[in-house]
């Protein structure tokens, strides 16, 4: 016997997943010329802990690492400022 479990009345559509944190893990090594790169592509963290813990650790292997957080409303476009939780060595400029 299976189960049919309804999240959404009969003829509405879902309502839009709307954040209320966007909290990003960045890292960054420097080049053969001494040049910083973002060592990978920006990552979205579940948590704050879990963004500092990974950021801690991602700083024994990188020459910079920044973990940030800022309240966001992607469905509107708002975006509150950003706050830094974690950040070690090099960084460039992120404004």
């Amino acid at each position: 016997m299976s189960t049919i479990i309804r999240l959404t009345p009969p003829g509405q559509l879902p309502e839009p997943k709307v954040a209320t944190k966007l909290i990003v893990l960045c890292a960054f090594d420097k080049d053969e010329d001494g040049v910083l790169h973002a060592a990978f592509e920006p990552r979205e963290m579940p948590d704050e802990r879990r963004a500092i813990s990974t950021a801690r650790d991602m700083a024994k292997r990188h020459v910079g690492v920044i973990a940030w957080m800022r309240s966001a409303n992607p469905a509107v476009g708002e975006y509150g400022p950003s706050e830094v939780l974690y950040q070690s060595g090099e960084i460039p400029d992120l404004d």
